[in-house]
């Protein structure tokens, strides 16, 4: 599924972007099961994470403020990314932990509300061995579809019947305002009606959550607005080491650690996007933290570091037998 400015209905800070040509308008009408999984498993200490490919998406350049096809081809020029002809492919990624004998899931990948290159999640989850009633909590960063649609079946039925579902109460409050829902353009609405039908299930067992807290048994939250308005990112306490969780901050990895201030048209803010981005790079930079993405090339686990005035990413080697 490519996105370009063709699909894209408009985009404020109370309207999200929203896409058509292929993406389904309500939250139950998922696509087929995925037939294959992909999986990555490292360790954080005493913590055992693995990163659950869900898919790729393509990003193309009309999306992307401010672009500059020169300024794209520099940063570029000594990497393998690069500009298909549907755009840039970038990877779509959730992760399971598992800390203390319990299983945490952080975003739940797109199902099959986000076009037919999405939906493996449930296929990679599978491929670990561990069953959908074994998981007791679940993180969000955020609710957009491509992190929600798979919290629900087919038939709009919550997917993990035993897991608390955490979420900002900035992010959750956004999603659910009738008053905000109804002053966006009717193109965007789908986009909250999604974030409603796949979160609703889980109403008598949703935890919300203010600033930087303590979520659940090893986990903080760290507020990153701007992508959307609660977006917020985790740290996992591993004892030992310590891991940042952080969503959407980055989404095109070839490009943004090289140009911080570029966004996509999926950023709600912007400008607030660019500002959390920098002070988060900036800070993963000085504090040499471990970091991985829901974008960043799977598995996306790595360190981020100065390059001149912008950044770069160091991806970990990968772990052998875990």
């Amino acid at each position: 599924m490519a996105i370009n400015r063709r699909q894209i209905l408009g985009a404020t800070l109370a309207a999200p972007v929203v896409v058509t040509g292929g993406l389904t308008q309500v939250a139950h009408a998922q696509a087929a099961p995925a037939k294959t999984g992909t999986i990555n498993t490292f360790t954080v200490g005493d913590a055992k994470v693995t990163a659950l490919l869900d898919g790729h998406i393509a990003i193309a350049s009309q999306i992307i403020s401010p672009f500059d096809q020169a300024k794209a081809d520099e940063a570029l020029a000594d990497s393998l990314f690069g500009f298909g002809e549907q755009g840039m492919p970038i990877p779509v990624s959730g992760y399971l932990i598992e800390k203390a004998g319990k299983y945490t899931l952080l975003d739940a990948g797109a199902a099959g509300l986000f076009g037919p290159t999405l939906g493996n999640l449930a296929a990679s989850l599978a491929a670990t061995g561990v069953k959908p009633e074994q998981i007791s909590t679940i993180l969000l960063t955020h609710m957009h579809p491509d992190h929600t649609g798979g919290l629900v079946d087919g038939d709009g039925n919550a997917v993990f019947p035993n897991a608390e579902l955490v979420v900002s109460a900035t992010e959750h409050g956004f999603w659910y305002d009738d008053a905000i829902m109804a002053s966006v353009p009717e193109g965007n609405r789908p986009f909250f009606e999604m974030a409603r039908n796949t979160t609703a299930p889980y109403a008598d067992r949703l935890k919300k959550f203010d600033g930087e807290v303590e979520v659940a048994a090893g986990f903080t939250s760290l507020p990153l607005p701007g992508h959307t308005p609660g977006h917020t990112g985790y740290m996992l306490d591993g004892g030992t080491e310590s891991l940042l969780l952080w969503g959407d901050v980055i989404h095109l990895t070839g490009l943004q650690f090289a140009l911080p201030e570029w966004t996509i048209a999926f950023d709600t803010d912007p400008a607030l996007t660019v500002e959390t981005r920098k002070k988060m790079l900036d800070r993963a930079a000085s504090d040499k933290m471990l970091v991985t993405g829901a974008h960043i090339e799977f598995p996306g686990l790595g360190k981020v570091y100065r390059k001149g005035e912008a950044y770069g990413f160091a991806a970990a080697p990968w772990q052998f037998a875990v």
